[in-house]
């Protein structure tokens, strides 16, 4: 299946559809466009009201202006099956093979993708560990489930895995992608009847303490923003 773009170039290579959205593309605005193109008005799915937390303690939880620290520019992935869930890999750059974190949503790969049309996808992943912050903790991304709220809703679990053949295998066919959003085909990846949805970008990550850390798009103009952003926090 082709992908249809808007004002950026799309390359069909060993079945996987990608736009070339770091010359092309040049606002997250038109990435966001594209995301839409490559969701059928068929699947259509809908989070429970009942479901939301209240907005402003949302807020000030997780978006106050914190005083942080970045620790670099990684390579950040959203991908999954359209009729299946979606999973978030955090990797050094685009060629590595060993992934730094790979977490498993439960929230469907369509829901996702409807909630980008927005223009802004937060994503809060919260966790809860024994002890206290004293010595030397481990990272907040070495913990192993999560609760996950999108957009202030919250929807479900983040669960930590180690990626499995299917996963690098995908991601193998994603490697020449440094930034956009595609198709790749079941066919390739031994999945027949569904094919795989992916986004992909640069992230700044930024570490506000041990129990805090956050990653945020960084636009094809090298501008960071709040409109994509996953934020991580352990409370004790």
């Amino acid at each position: 299946m082709s992908c249809p773009t808007v004002g950026a170039t799309t390359h069909i290579t060993n079945g996987v559809t990608s736009v070339d959205c770091q010359k092309q593309v040049r606002s997250w605005r038109i990435l966001r466009s594209l995301m839409e193109l490559l969701i059928p008005s068929c699947y259509c799915a809908f989070i429970d009201k009942h479901q939301e937390i209240k907005h402003q303690n949302y807020l000030h939880r997780y978006y106050q202006p914190p005083v942080c620290t970045s620790s670099g520019v990684i390579t950040g992935t959203i991908f999954g099956y359209r009729r299946g869930k979606a999973s978030f890999c955090i990797q050094q750059n685009t060629k590595s093979n060993n992934p730094i974190l790979l977490l498993e949503f439960a929230v469907p790969t369509a829901v996702l993708a409807r909630e980008m049309q927005g223009g802004i996808l937060r994503i809060a992943l919260d966790c809860t560990s024994k002890g206290n912050s004293s010595g030397n903790p481990d990272s907040v991304l070495s913990m192993p489930l999560w609760t996950m709220y999108c957009n202030g809703k919250k929807v479900g679990y983040a669960v930590k895995r180690k990626p499995s053949k299917a996963d690098m295998d995908a991601l193998r066919l994603m490697n020449s992608v440094v930034v956009g959003t595609g198709l790749i085909s079941g066919k390739e990846l031994d999945h027949h009847d569904d094919e795989l949805m992916y986004l992909r970008a640069n992230f700044e990550n930024l570490r506000t303490s041990p129990d805090s850390e956050s990653f945020h798009l960084i636009d094809p103009d090298g501008n960071i923003g709040q409109e994509l952003s996953i934020f991580f926090y352990r409370s004790r």
